[in-house]
């Protein structure tokens, strides 16, 4: 039986994914499921979408497992992360990754998301520990960044 935090965290997260207007980030950018972003984009790639092509699959199987307190799941769901922030990054340096809102606010978009993978691997070390209340409460803290990004760079 579910209790009232996981029932708010359920309707909280399907809130925010029905909230996002037109295809999803898999749709754009072509993918169906989570896969690890190639190592080298290609020309004219983003890497900030690949990421959020991770991030939108991911993010669905965390809060599910997280709800179930499957610690194990929410540690598949994180190893395909692995990496796509430093390629995120890379590619800001590189001029492949482009925000569509508040360009000039690259700095920021780079530390919010450096700040949003220290949730991620704060999730994992709660999970690894099997610690279903901070599980709940960071992952609660990464839909905030993901809703506070998206109001901030996304149009």
């Amino acid at each position: 039986m579910m209790n009232n935090t996981n029932k708010v965290l359920f309707i909280s997260a399907f809130l925010f994914i029905a909230a996002i207007p037109g295809p999803s980030f898999s749709e754009q950018a072509g993918h169906q499921h989570a896969s690890p972003a190639p190592s080298t984009p290609a020309s004219g790639s983003n890497p900030l979408i690949e990421e959020m092509v991770q991030l939108d699959s991911v993010y669905k199987d965390i809060v599910s497992a997280v709800a179930l307190g499957d610690n194990s799941r929410v540690h598949k769901a994180l190893e395909s992360m692995h990496g796509a922030m430093e390629k995120t990054h890379e590619g800001v340096h590189a001029g492949t990754v482009t925000i569509p809102k508040n360009a000039a606010r690259i700095k920021e978009f780079v530390s919010m998301d450096t700040k949003f993978h220290e949730k991620l691997e704060a999730l994992s070390r709660a999970a690894h520990r099997n610690n279903q209340k901070e599980m709940l409460r960071i992952t609660k803290q990464l839909l905030d960044g993901c809703v506070q990004c998206h109001q901030t760079f996304r149009k």
